[in-house]
């Protein structure tokens, strides 16, 4: 209570006895509990879903499950940047016949739907298109940071896929092992985010794409180091 340690599990009953809780109020404060205390991110989203199932959460939080969705999901932010295509068409079969991999449909209408409902599509005013917006959006760190964890993943995926599925001249693909200082790491980072920074003035300067790419940039410690580890 006091903030000095962690709730472990084998406490929960004694806290939920303490606090009053019974039903589906101790189950949701468990299930708290298991997310916040989840060691990887498969049990922490599994924790999360438990949590996003009760009805007073989803009736709170609908922005947040809907933004989760959205990072969840890798072809969400591919049909957003679709839409600004040359040759868009907004029939779902269209769509899911562009992506790679396909997907279904139902699944480019839901996404649709998402975006829209969302505020990152949005119908122009004059000629009744879709085109990308700009919503303001605020959602919890905890949400952001799970969306965010297995959108890199399934990215990440799609790279690997891309080796066999994807002609070389279409793609890039590099690595590079180095032995640096703490110092020199922390200005790879920082190069880094001003490239990307760079790119994306590059590309969002493009009036009108013929088709959609992503770009995985990763630099992380492959060796244990106290100095790195303190940064």
């Amino acid at each position: 209570m006091d903030g000095d340690r962690n709730l472990g599990i084998e406490s929960v009953p004694k806290f939920a006895d303490a606090l009053g809780l019974a039903g589906a109020e101790r189950e949701f404060f468990a299930d708290l509990v298991a997310f916040d205390q989840a060691a990887d991110s498969a049990k922490k989203n599994r924790a999360f879903e438990r949590i996003a199932a009760s009805r007073r959460f989803r009736t709170a939080r609908r922005i947040d499950g809907m933004l989760l969705t959205y990072l969840s999901h890798w072809y969400h932010p591919a049909i957003r940047e679709l839409v600004a295509s040359q040759d868009f068409n907004e029939d779902p079969k269209w769509i899911s016949k562009q992506l790679r991999p396909s997907i279904s449909p139902t699944q480019a209408a839901q996404s649709l739907e998402l975006l829209q409902s969302l505020g990152l599509l949005e119908r122009d005013a004059v000629s009744g298109r879709l085109i990308r917006g700009e919503p303001t959006l605020t959602t919890e760190h905890e949400v952001n940071a799970i969306g965010a964890a297995n959108f890199h993943k399934q990215m990440l995926q799609r790279a690997a896929e891309s080796i066999d599925d994807i002609p070389a001249k279409l793609r890039d693909l590099a690595a590079l092992t180095v032995c640096v200082s703490a110092k020199t790491a922390a200005e790879v980072k920082e190069r880094i985010h001003q490239f990307r920074e760079a790119l994306t003035e590059l590309c969002d300067a493009e009036p009108q794409g013929t088709a959609v790419y992503q770009l995985n940039i990763q630099w992380f410690p492959l060796s244990r180091d106290e100095e790195l580890a303190a940064k």
